[in-house]
């Protein structure tokens, strides 16, 4: 599936500039991953996070990854559940970067940051 190149370029920045490790997006290719298994000590273990981080503050981090198309929420019979994983556009973007020889390529710029703040914070059409 073809995406614009703004849409690809925004999703690639918020995926860089999110709290969390290659290895949960590699892991969401294949199967949905709980928020308990991502927040707390748990994200550590699993190497999906560098640090602890907060339930509120993954779940927010991995809302604002579902508005720019990376990410969607698992549903069972029920309805929505506290599993992600990735769409197609997020596995275009996971296969890229597992080809590539070094993490560091992962790592936002400060004008990364700063559009992405833009973009989540204010809502502004960059």
């Amino acid at each position: 599936m073809e995406y614009p190149a703004r849409t690809i370029a925004r999703a690639n920045r918020a995926l860089r500039c999110a709290p969390f490790d290659l290895d949960l997006f590699v892991e969401m290719q294949f199967s949905s991953v709980a928020l308990s298994a991502i927040a707390g000590e748990a994200g550590v273990e699993h190497h999906y996070t560098l640090k602890v981080l907060p339930e509120f503050a993954v779940e927010h981090h991995l809302l604002w990854l579902i508005q720019v198309g990376v990410l969607r929420r698992e549903v069972d019979g029920q309805g929505l559940t506290d599993s992600f994983r990735l769409t197609p556009l997020g596995r275009q973007l996971v296969e890229r970067w597992q080809h590539q020889s070094s993490r560091t390529l992962y790592a936002p710029t400060w004008g990364d940051r700063l559009l992405n703040f833009l973009r989540r914070w204010l809502r502004l059409p960059l």
